[in-house]
């Protein structure tokens, strides 16, 4: 229980963090942090978490990444579900502290509130085969990156700090394309609120490519990775 509570946590915080910037910060003129600061948010949200919650949970905070560390060997398969449903419901838990807070300007429109899509919903105009191609590659390398800075070979407490930078670096990358998930748990939780309360609610019809992309590239990294450096340490 401690583990799905560390990662219920977790994952509020990073799409607190990393949907909170997009939402709250991005668009003021002059002023706003804009691709790079949302990118950069995304990447503190993990680096924080891993060094509070790593040593409790691994910190996951992503179903791919569970599934992905899964496929590796590195995760027993009995609790990928329990994680995955704790992270789905820990960034709902965050996207309605967002929701609660943005809410309170009087002239707040939900818009696309921080929602991946592709298509028409995607912030360059990107295709649905682009959205796919973007999705499952930068979820693949980010797995990559996980499976290889955790390794028993690696150097130690080195890998939260590898992991969110790579996470910036994927968001600075997709941000334009899909508005960057690599996480179905965040996808799921923007896509909810997006869908029930705009007018337009287009979200949830796009939501499919943020759970099948990122698992296919997690378990094409968990798949390679462990084919060219397996664990042999527990």
């Amino acid at each position: 229980m401690k583990k799905l509570v560390a990662e219920f946590i977790g994952t509020l915080w990073l799409v607190l963090g990393g949907c909170g910037s997009a939402v709250l910060a991005a668009g003021f003129p002059e002023l706003g942090i804009g691709f790079v600061g949302v990118s950069l948010a995304f990447g503190l949200t993990v680096v924080t978490m891993a060094y509070a919650i790593g040593h409790i949970s691994g910190c996951h905070l992503n179903p791919a990444v569970s599934i992905g560390l899964w496929m590796g060997g590195r995760f027993n398969s009995k609790d990928l579900v329990p994680y995955i449903i704790a992270q789905v419901l820990g960034a709902i838990a965050g996207a309605a502290i967002l929701y609660l807070i943005a809410s309170g300007k009087t002239d707040f429109e939900i818009g696309d509130f921080a929602a991946n899509g592709y298509g028409e919903h995607s912030p360059g105009g990107y295709s649905l085969i682009s959205a796919l191609v973007t999705e499952i590659v930068m979820t693949f390398v980010f797995l990559f990156v996980i499976l290889g800075t955790t390794h028993s070979k690696a150097p130690k407490y080195l890998a939260g700090l590898a992991i969110g930078l790579c996470l910036t670096l994927i968001h600075l990358i997709s941000i334009p394309v899909t508005n960057t998930s690599v996480n179905p748990a965040r996808s799921t939780s923007q896509a909810i609120f997006q869908s029930v309360l705009s007018d337009g609610g287009w979200a949830m019809g796009q939501l499919w490519l943020f759970w099948v992309a990122p698992i296919i590239g997690a378990i094409l990294a968990g798949f390679v990775y462990s084919t060219i450096s397996p664990e042999t340490e527990n």
